[in-house]
């Protein structure tokens, strides 16, 4: 399963047309998804309801934090043009930082990210952003490991073999190559997910 041109092309309208729907449909579903959390773990009408629905709200917001370290990390070890930038790049097969313990660290910090901000959409935004989102992330990450297996043909499929795609695995699974991490633009170019967070 993998993305086409047009999805990678335009990935981050795609992604933030997907926000938009998720958040808009509060318009048919009132219910937000922390309050339907609340009444199925304590009931209807819990007088801890309120207290659970705060602590779920924060959980949220750890969750948008713990992406947005991923997704720094992983940008420390790319250049923030190719991070952002509308045209694949597979010339450079990356086997450090993050990307010894998951191939796509980037996409993996993305989706814990979602899974926190759906908390403060409604029960059907919740499904939209955290499915169609992550779902979208799934393509993308097809789209360039296809890619990279055309141009750098056996490395690549040895990396495959050895690192988990999208969810990290809990040890190094490749040897670290010694690349050093640019911080500075990982952390401009990841601010937004940062201000997210926040």
């Amino acid at each position: 399963m993998k993305a086409s041109g047009f999805e990678f092309r335009f990935r981050a309208a795609l992604i933030g047309l997907l926000y938009y729907i998720g958040f808009a449909v509060y318009g048919y579903d009132h219910t937000p998804a922390v309050q339907a959390m609340a009444n199925w773990i304590l009931g209807p009408h819990s007088p801890h309801g309120i207290l659970l629905e705060r602590i779920l709200i924060e959980s949220g917001a750890l969750l948008v934090a713990f992406g947005a370290v991923a997704r720094t990390w992983g940008a420390a070890y790319l250049r923030a043009n190719i991070v952002h930038d509308a045209q694949l790049h597979a010339t450079e097969l990356i086997a450090d930082g993050p990307y010894r313990y998951v191939r796509h660290p980037l996409y993996f910090g993305s989706i814990v990210a979602n899974v926190g901000l759906a908390f403060v959409a409604s029960r059907l935004g919740f499904v939209i952003i955290v499915v169609m989102l992550t779902l979208l992330y799934v393509r993308l990450a097809g789209r360039e490991e296809a890619q990279l297996a055309e141009r750098q043909g056996e490395p690549h499929r040895a990396f495959c073999e050895k690192v988990p795609r999208l969810w990290p695995a809990l040890r190094a699974r490749v040897p670290a190559t010694g690349a050093k991490p640019q911080w500075g633009q990982a952390l401009l170019g990841e601010a937004f997910m940062w201000g997210f967070a926040l």
